[in-house]
């Protein structure tokens, strides 16, 4: 199974963050499954990226070359996939996937997840999706979407597609289950 994260190119100012990156990516090696990320080498991601690396599992990296350029890629992934653009990056990303999670990350963390499920929306994949709730991060996006839902703007059957966990190993056997890959 190869598991997508999205997360921060910054460390974040709290500790839980970090810990939770690591455990992330010790577990997805554990298991012997494979990661897919942004490629970078910095913040969280380049300690997701370590933290497989360091247990033996196969981490895929995908950056467009303007990045590569600015050297933030990582050199010690198992492959890093250049491409030209942002766009081609998560299509390359979400095609080398079975599932995604979203750990603590900024703008561009929160696009990729809305993006990818968006897509599973649009009956574009049907790859399970959650997010990583480290010391309640999303608990106040998870709030607003149950909020647009009661609004009439969100099916109930979408929000549920969205799954939420603050344990890793639950995440990740959720994500398993609904993979239907075992």
């Amino acid at each position: 199974m190869q598991i997508c994260v999205y997360l921060g190119s910054r460390e974040g100012n709290d500790d839980r963050f970090a810990a939770a990156t690591e455990a992330l990516g010790t577990a997805i090696a554990r298991r012997g499954w494979g990661l897919v990320y942004g490629g970078a080498r910095n913040g969280l991601m380049g300690r997701l990226a370590n933290a497989c690396l360091a247990e033996g599992g196969e981490v895929i990296g995908v950056m467009p070359e303007h990045l590569v350029q600015r050297e933030v890629s990582h050199h010690g992934l198992t492959r890093l996939i250049r491409v030209d653009n942002m766009h081609e990056r998560k299509a390359a990303m979400a095609a080398h996937a079975d599932a995604f999670v979203a750990l603590p990350g900024g703008i561009g963390t929160l696009e990729e997840l809305f993006e990818i499920w968006t897509w599973r929306y649009l009956d574009l994949h049907r790859k399970p999706i959650g997010v990583l709730n480290v010391a309640d991060f999303y608990s106040p996006l998870l709030t607003f979407l149950d909020t647009t839902v009661e609004h009439g703007f969100l099916d109930a059957s979408t929000r549920r597609a969205l799954c939420a966990e603050a344990d890793t190993d639950i995440l990740l056997d959720r994500l398993h289950a609904a993979a239907g890959l075992a």
